[in-house]
């Protein structure tokens, strides 16, 4: 599996946390889809695969650390992209957090930094500086 596919499903499975993928969540998936080359119908695949309980299992350890914060920026992303953070959001969150490296900590840390709007950006270097402090 490719990055970008990885990536992606990694962001399905956080949409997906609390059982209902709004709107602009799938907007930001098919977004970054689309960006990078991805069908929508493979898109849709790999959602259909996350609702019925076939996801496709992402690997973390094979990433660079540039990776693991793009990763991680996007989740949080995610997260606050609807403008509605559920606890069960914040706990896949720091899994994934805790997936890719960093001690669980590092959400709450920066995502008060990252905002929901994806046009308004973040200092991505502060971030990732920030975020390094918190690597298991």
């Amino acid at each position: 599996m490719d990055s970008i596919t990885a990536h992606l499903n990694m962001l399905i499975q956080l949409a997906l946390a609390d059982n209902n993928m709004a709107e602009s969540e799938s907007s930001m998936i098919y977004m970054i889809g689309k960006a990078n080359k991805i069908k929508e119908a493979e898109i849709d695949q790999m959602i259909d695969d996350h609702l019925h309980k076939n996801p496709v299992k992402v690997e973390f350890q094979v990433l660079t650390d540039e990776q693991r914060f793009e990763y991680l920026y996007n989740v949080v992303q995610l997260m606050k992209i609807d403008s509605e953070v559920y606890l069960s959001e914040i706990r896949y969150c720091e899994k994934m957090a805790e997936k890719l490296g960093y001690q669980k900590g590092v959400v709450k840390e920066i995502s008060s930094k990252i905002y929901a709007d994806p046009a308004i950006t973040s200092d991505r270097s502060v971030l990732m500086e920030m975020a390094s402090k918190f690597r298991s």
